[in-house]
């Protein structure tokens, strides 16, 4: 079951039945008015020969989901597809009468989304929706005026071929958009994470202290722990008094760093003492702790000398780009990802340059800038898309990668590590958050959708 749901998951938006190869039921999709008031289901158009060599399964209506039909045609066509998919991913189906219910539920609930993004999706416009169609005819190897010849000799209504395109590209918005909102981050949430990653990496940051020990003896008398305090005290109030530290730790201290005026050296704080961190944890580089330190060994002026922040405020920031081709009844993920391995054989051979591909083919907002994505810290991008990036060299670019947005090529156009402040930290842990509450908005998004949806289910004739 695990591994059908990570299969048709991949596939969702990729294997609608309606594709250039199966003409038949691109024409069976007719209002559900029309096939409500009719006493029973009207009998499909007589299947073309490559269709018909697809399956023999006479069609009929499955579903009627709001204005939309889902067809028993092409729910065959997509067990077909996700057959063949799982063949040569070697992934596990299920048992065909699970297969096929399941196919069913995710042509329902995609049904369901198109009707909604119709409703409240916001506009394609014509720019938009004609590089999509550009690179469906780009994927079949055809000019614009050619597919439109080929969508006219297979019965393919332009019109509705176009709508099709814009319902897959609002789909895409909405879902965004609609999930985006329904995540809710507090204060507390990501004041829990930074606590997390200080606790992961407190041992991994640096610090540079210098110290100025008066030692007090085993067993030493009350008197005498009275007068040793007194000394550093004295050494204490002369620092803050703006006496050099360095020149008052080599005139008191008792440690072996006096000559080096009680510097200790950066060292990780797994490998200082704890009293010493918890001492100067809360200073900034050059100030002098405001109280002694009383430890085993005597009493200890304590001064931050500087500090490095461990890996959890301290990232390495990426600044990549990319091309993003949308799967959707015209373009399935198959098609786009060999359409992205071609680019890259004509950026690597130097025929192309990413920046052209980008502009011309890339169906996002990134795509006036030759696809520059800027400077993205480590949670900015969808986990598959940030784990494919991180692999690549600077001017590498990567093989085709699958994400919830569709098909990406990427390249990585430099890298630096930067620091975070305290408004990017919480950012960044934002971002964390965002993406493990993903998964869950999206499921009750989608059940909201469905519940809220006209839904009849009709048997198969007899």
């Amino acid at each position: 079951m695990i591994a059908f749901q990570r299969l048709a998951s991949r596939a969702l938006m990729s294997l609608l039945s309606a594709t250039l190869a199966t003409p038949a039921v691109q024409a069976q999709t007719t209002p559900a008015a029309a096939a409500a008031s009719a006493p029973a289901p009207a009998p499909a158009p007589a299947p073309s020969p490559s269709s018909r060599s697809r399956t023999q399964t006479a069609d009929y209506i499955v579903a009627i989901v709001n204005q939309e039909l889902v067809t028993a045609g092409e729910v065959q066509q997509r067990i077909d597809r996700l057959r063949e998919e799982a063949q040569r991913s070697q992934a596990k189906l299920p048992p065909d009468d699970e297969l096929r219910h399941q196919v069913v539920e995710a042509l329902i609930d995609e049904r369901v989304q198109i009707t909604n993004a119709r409703d409240v999706g916001q506009r394609v416009d014509d720019v938009e929706l004609e590089r999509a169609v550009a690179n469906v005819a780009a994927q079949n190897q055809l000019t614009p005026a050619q597919l439109r010849e080929r969508l006219k000799k297979e019965g393919i209504d332009y019109v509705r071929f176009r709508n099709n395109v814009r319902d897959q590209l609002q789909v895409e918005r909405v879902r965004e958009r609609e999930v985006q909102g329904r995540i809710k981050i507090t204060d507390a949430e990501i004041d829990a994470v930074l606590d997390k990653q200080r606790a992961a990496a407190g041992a991994a940051t640096e610090y540079n202290i210098a110290q100025i020990l008066v030692t007090v003896p085993e067993n030493a008398s009350e008197a005498l722990v009275a007068e040793r305090r007194t000394r550093a005290e004295a050494a204490l109030n002369r620092v803050r008094s703006s006496s050099p530290f360095d020149v008052v730790a080599r005139e008191v201290s008792e440690d072996g760093n006096k000559a080096k005026g009680g510097e200790i050296g950066m060292r990780p704080a797994d490998r200082l003492p704890d009293v010493f961190v918890e001492a100067v944890r809360g200073l900034k580089p050059g100030e002098i702790a405001p109280t002694l330190l009383r430890s085993g060994a005597g009493f200890h002026v304590m001064k931050l000398i500087d500090k490095r922040e461990g890996g959890a405020f301290s990232v390495t920031q990426t600044r990549a780009r990319h091309i993003l081709l949308r799967p959707s009844a015209q373009l399935s993920q198959e098609a786009a990802v060999r359409r992205l391995q071609e680019m890259k054989r004509q950026i690597q051979s130097g025929a192309r340059n990413f920046d052209q591909l980008a502009r011309e083919n890339s169906e996002d907002a990134s795509s006036s800038a030759g696809g520059d994505l800027g400077w993205v810290s480590p949670g900015g991008f969808v986990p598959e898309f940030e784990e494919a990036m991180n692999a690549l060299p600077i001017n590498g670019v990567s093989e085709p990668v699958v994400s919830r947005f569709g098909v990406h090529l990427i390249q990585v156009v430099d890298r630096r590590r930067m620091a975070l402040d305290l408004k990017q930290q919480r950012e960044q842990a934002r971002n964390i958050l965002r993406e493990q509450k993903f998964d869950e908005a999206y499921a009750e998004w989608a059940r909201d959708l469905r519940a809220r949806a006209y839904i009849e289910m009709r048997e198969a004739p007899q």
